[in-house]
């Protein structure tokens, strides 16, 4: 800010000392050239006293603009019906409020104060006259009450076009703040959105490995005695599950840590072909295009999917440095979720229905966490060796993901409400998805998820090319002695 910036702004915030000083200079000035407009020049003492009356208000003429107009507007009239029409130079002060209650006060003062003044204005050759008694002079005068009043019109004019900037800069100042004020609103509730899915995803990752790690180690204390194989094999599963829920956690909480080095997104694209998992986007694999939008191309099945891990070292943890980059889970690793359960121990098995179709940004992850979900609570709540099938299917306008078992199903309720429902139902919601859950016919339980998608883009063919072929049968993935889902 410069220095005149600086003092305007000094002058803006004590309007009353500057002009209650500037209204002392001027009556100092007026004491010693007032003088009666009469014919006769007389400078006596009520004339003085009347010229310093006129001005005294002047020194609240911003501050309160239209109680300064009023009492300088009332001295006036009243010294013009007392013998004194015209008074100089104190009657300035009549102008000066007009200016004052234009820029600075309310849209009635100001007209209000510009008819005041073409009024007197005229009232100045009538008074003259009277005290005259000549009705010659009336006519006489005229010319200068055309003059005061055009004074006043002018003035009033520049002062409409000053108040016209003043409120144009006040409502720029106000946007500012609001647009500062919605800016701090909007980054509190971005903060909260974010600390929101920051809690979902660690639910989903803790549930899930804490579930297939209590599994398994039930599962080898039990098996200890006559199957030490299988005690080692379930103390394999737990320290790779508990890594890999390490891993997650790092790359999860890594955004609420400030990189040392490079800029988090640009150095991220130029070390790994794409940006952060925390923004949601799969880095680019080696030798892939990518779209203009910023989506990969090619086979989704060959996307980075089972990078999610970390590497480590035997015997040593993840480094608690910068977060690995690495991508988020989506539709495509449901293969990898599964035969995640099914090493645990659970008989699983997993049908795609329909052509798989690439999903807005964020779905994706969507859908992988909803089946996680409903996986952890089939190994918490479904009982000893339950049959599990996870069914995705893809429709015209919408995707299915089920999650069925034949296990306890509702007897398993324990009477307290968990958040793993609520979070699924949450993450459906902000896609448009629907959550239900309950008891299915013939025992067990049901998850079902549902989310609208793009609708499939038909491929273009030439007319040469031979008959559309048909859709493809439905895949599926699971042991031999799975049965088809209900």
């Amino acid at each position: 800010m410069g220095w005149s910036a600086r003092v305007s702004t000094w002058f803006e915030r004590h309007r009353f000392i500057v002009d209650a000083t500037g209204t002392a200079f001027f009556a100092l000035f007026v004491a010693g050239t007032a003088a009666a407009w009469d014919g006769s020049g007389a400078r006596t003492v009520p004339v003085t006293l009347w010229s310093l009356a006129t001005i005294a208000p002047l020194a609240w003429r911003r501050t309160h603009p239209v109680a300064s107009a009023v009492a300088v507007y009332a001295v006036a009239l009243a010294h013009l019906l007392t013998g004194h029409p015209l008074l100089l130079p104190g009657d300035i002060a009549v102008l000066a409020a007009l200016w004052a209650v234009t820029v600075y006060g309310p849209g009635w003062a100001h007209v209000t104060a510009i008819i005041s003044t073409i009024v007197g204005s005229f009232l100045i050759g009538p008074v003259v006259a009277l005290q005259a008694q000549s009705t010659a002079l009336l006519s006489q005068l005229v010319g200068v009450s055309m003059f005061c009043a055009v004074i006043g019109l002018a003035v009033w004019a520049l002062a409409l076009v000053r108040r016209q900037r003043r409120v144009t800069l006040d409502a720029l100042r106000d946007r500012a703040e609001r647009l500062e004020l919605e800016r701090d609103q909007q980054t509190q509730i971005a903060t909260a959105a974010e600390r929101a899915r920051i809690a979902r995803e660690m639910h989903d990752i803790v549930a899930h490995s804490l579930s297939i790690i209590v599994a398994q180690a039930d599962g080898g204390r039990y098996a200890a005695a006559n199957d030490p194989g299988a005690a080692v094999r379930s103390l394999g599963v737990i320290s790779e599950t508990g890594r890999a829920a390490l891993a997650d956690m790092r790359r999860l909480l890594g955004v609420l840590r400030e990189d040392d080095g490079a800029s988090g997104p640009s150095a991220a694209w130029q070390e790994g072909g794409g940006v952060t998992a925390g923004h949601g986007t799969r880095p680019t694999a080696p030798g892939q295009a990518r779209r203009a939008d910023g989506s990969a191309t090619g086979d989704s099945a060959a996307r980075a999917g089972d990078a999610s891990a970390a590497t480590v070292l035997p015997g040593r943890a993840p480094s608690s440095g910068t977060a690995p980059l690495a991508p988020q889970p989506d539709d495509a690793d449901l293969t990898t979720l599964v035969a995640q359960a099914r090493d645990a121990g659970t008989r699983v098995s997993l049908v795609r229905v329909g052509v798989a179709r690439r999903l807005p940004p964020g779905a994706g992850l969507t859908l992988h966490r909803v089946t996680q979900e409903a996986l952890s609570n089939v190994r918490k709540h479904a009982g000893p060796d339950p049959r599990v099938t996870v069914v995705l299917r893809w429709e015209a306008e919408s995707v299915t993901v089920e999650v069925s078992d034949d296990g306890r199903g509702a007897a398993a309720g324990d009477g307290e409400a968990g958040y793993g429902l609520l979070g699924m139902r949450e993450r459906a919601a902000m896609f448009g998805g629907s959550v239900t859950a309950g008891p299915r016919p013939g025992g067990g339980w049901r998850v079902r998820f549902t989310m609208p998608v793009p609708a499939a883009t038909p491929p273009t063919t030439s007319a040469s090319a031979g008959p559309a072929a048909s859709p493809a049968p439905p895949e599926r993935l699971g042991t031999p002695d799975d049965k088809e889902p209900a």
